[in-house]
């Protein structure tokens, strides 16, 4: 087992992982910005270095930074968390040229799931379903226009080196087509230094539908059950649920079957997530892998009774899994609580906490890097909490998220709180009739706002 991790990350999945290597015996070592000198992941771990000031690409983003603190803290393993370098195949590779256990995929798996197009040609070789659409990146204007009308509009153009909805657009028709185009490439471009651009089949209705899987060192691969990720904006989740309102037990072993699939393609080591597209008729579309530790990762935790990063890092030390597939019993619902103006297009509202209480009892958990006194920078991801309930049926889950939510304080800054607690009692989610364009029509009044 590791003697020493450095936790290559800021914040709440900072603070989260170095709670279980501490429940471990391991010692840790945080690494922070000078903008999160007083954030918690900094005050709990065993030792902490400054890499560098606020900016992501001159701190949390520097591969070289991060390497000089593993050398002088003597760290024998890196936790990426997720986010910033946590998918990055370079710092894989370096990690393992410097004799540090990078704790998740190699940097080969990390590559391979990492450019979609050769993600979905893995998939296709393994027979899990994916979407229709090009084969490989499109060439021009005059091809895609032939392809769309091959597939059947409507279609969505996607960058390769794509994520968090960066270089994505729908087109409806050919008129439209090149407009589009012109403006996925563009933002590609900017955001990822890459234009590459492929196609695929629009997805009507669909739900977003992902499976937890965890691979060992010795080809073994299970999946945890599934996650609805469906309630998002912009392309980015805000709740997540398991098991799925959607779901059904043919549908499950299908998807499940798909996903250890999808690991055993790539030999696949640690913990990671299969995505897909599901439709309203229940067919279903690997869409991307995540090769990390994700966000909602508290949701799976909680149904199955198992620490996820404790079993991540088992895998890494090279530990066999003992585990097997698994069925949910209870119901989880996690909301995501960011520092945005839900009123004002969740727009990001960075500040001084000037008061904050947790909410707390049965089946309610929070994780959190603030509290009251804190200032949420304006250089990061902008969630501040995450709020978990648990219950025997997702009525009760829900019944008991809408008390937790009532008791959960921030003052000082603007956060998502108002927005859960209208979803809580919307009547399509309580059905659970929504699929990602939920938020496209879901109308939420500012009570402050003036008739």
């Amino acid at each position: 087992m590791f003697k020493k991790i450095l936790i290559a990350n800021r914040g709440e999945i900072a603070l989260r992982v170095i709670r279980t290597c501490k429940e471990m015996g391991i010692k840790t070592v945080a690494v922070y910005s000078s903008a999160d000198a007083d954030s918690l992941h900094v005050r709990f771990a065993d030792e902490a270095v400054k890499i560098g000031p606020p900016s992501s690409l001159e701190s949390y983003l520097s591969i070289p930074k991060i390497m000089a603190a593993v050398e002088i803290t003597n760290a024998d393993a890196i936790h990426p968390g997720y986010g910033f370098l946590s998918e990055n195949a370079d710092f894989a590779e370096v990690t393992e040229e410097y004799g540090v256990k990078f704790i998740g995929p190699s940097a080969k798996m990390i590559r391979q799931m990492g450019d979609k197009i050769t993600a979905k040609e893995t998939m296709i070789k393994a027979k899990v379903p994916v979407i229709p659409g090009s084969d490989g990146l499109l060439k021009d204007v005059k091809s895609g226009i032939a392809l769309a009308k091959e597939i059947g509009y409507p279609v969505i153009l996607k960058a390769t080196a794509g994520g968090g909805g960066k270089g994505m657009r729908v087109v409806w028709s050919d008129d439209e087509f090149e407009e589009q185009w012109d403006s996925a490439r563009q933002e590609a471009k900017a955001s990822f230094t890459n234009d590459g651009i492929y196609m695929e089949k629009f997805i009507e209705e669909p739900r977003h539908i992902e499976f937890q899987i965890i691979g060992d060192q010795f080809g073994k691969v299970v999946h945890l059950s599934e996650r609805d990720c469906s309630i998002q904006r912009r392309h980015q989740k805000l709740v997540e649920e398991c098991p799925s309102p959607f779901m059904t037990k043919k549908l499950r072993k299908e998807m499940g079957e798909a996903a250890i699939k999808a690991g055993e393609a790539i030999n696949y080591e640690g913990v990671g997530t299969v995505e897909f597209l599901v439709d309203k008729h229940k067919n279903f579309y690997f869409m991307e892998m995540n090769t990390r530790i994700q966000v909602e990762h508290p949701v799976t935790e909680e149904v199955i009774d198992h620490d996820l990063i404790k079993e991540q890092i088992k895998v890494a030390a090279g530990e066999p899994l003992s585990g097997k597939n698994y069925i949910p019993t209870l119901h989880a619902i996690e909301c995501r609580i960011n520092a945005e103006d839900p009123f004002n297009d969740f727009r990001p509202n960075p500040g001084n906490i000037s008061s904050f209480h947790s909410p707390k009892g049965h089946g309610v958990r929070v994780d959190t890097h603030v509290y009251a006194g804190y200032t949420v920078p304006p250089y990061y991801d902008s969630m501040i909490a995450k709020l978990i309930c648990k219950a025997q049926t997702r009525e009760e889950c829900i019944l008991k998220m809408r008390r937790a939510l009532d008791e959960f304080i921030v003052e000082g800054i603007k956060t998502t709180i108002p927005f859960h607690k209208a979803l809580m009692r919307d009547e399509k989610f309580l059905a659970g009739k929504f699929d990602t364009s939920f938020l496209d029509t879901f109308e939420l009044k500012d009570p402050n706002a003036e008739a």
